[in-house]
């Protein structure tokens, strides 16, 4: 049986003073992870962006969950990111005033679902879990950014270098996380990352260059 298509790009171009990617497609399915690749500047953030809601592109369409985007009301928008979709930044934006515990029950409470204890033992912050923000180290809020996430259950996770301030095996924990969270969830990943190494443990694995978009 054909895996549900949960997100499909249909001949995206897009630039600011330049252009930076034209006729770019792809799909992403139930199950899978992709990465995407490139030097600094080609638009590997900006086509996240784009797929994520954040961005109108100059030209094509995006699909989520089966439904074109471009129609969608500003709120409509919001509303699937709250509920389906779930943002990792390399920068983990957390309320610093706040434990860890406090950051996550803000998106487990908005997005109406609980928190899932086991997914704190995987990411190993269970025992910093009443800590304020202010009191961890770098890793240990990016895995408390994580976990934020994931609580919410969504379905595409959109991860852009979350792992950029890690360490190599840090960055592999999470790395089992995130796809281990793909495979049970049944849900998709699209993840932009300079590490090689990362990109390769992907279902598929894309590279922007000379504003073409080519699988790898």
């Amino acid at each position: 049986m054909r895996k549900k298509c949960l997100l499909a790009v249909y001949e995206i171009t897009h630039g600011f003073e330049t252009l930076l990617f034209e006729k770019v497609s792809f799909e992403l399915c139930e199950g899978e992870t992709m990465a995407v690749v490139g030097r600094s500047g080609t638009g590997k953030s900006t086509l996240l962006h784009i797929c994520a809601g954040f961005i109108v592109p100059q030209e094509g369409e995006v699909e989520l969950l089966g439904d074109t985007i471009s129609g969608r009301s500003t709120h409509e928008i919001e509303m699937l990111r709250r509920y389906d979709l779930g943002i990792v930044f390399q920068f983990h934006y957390l309320f610093k005033g706040m434990s860890a515990l406090e950051n996550i029950e803000v998106a487990t409470l908005l997005a109406n679902e609980t928190l899932d204890k086991e997914l704190l033992e995987k990411l190993e912050i269970a025992d910093v879990i009443d800590h304020k923000i202010g009191d961890l180290s770098g890793g240990q809020q990016q895995r408390v950014s994580i976990a934020r996430v994931l609580s919410k259950k969504p379905r595409i996770i959109f991860a852009d270098e979350p792992t950029g301030n890690l360490d190599d095996e840090t960055a592999h924990l999470v790395m089992d996380v995130l796809e281990g969270y793909v495979k049970e969830e049944n849900a998709a990943m699209f993840l932009v990352t300079h590490d090689t190494s990362l990109a390769r443990r992907c279902d598929k694995r894309y590279r922007i260059d000379n504003k073409k978009l080519t699988q790898e």
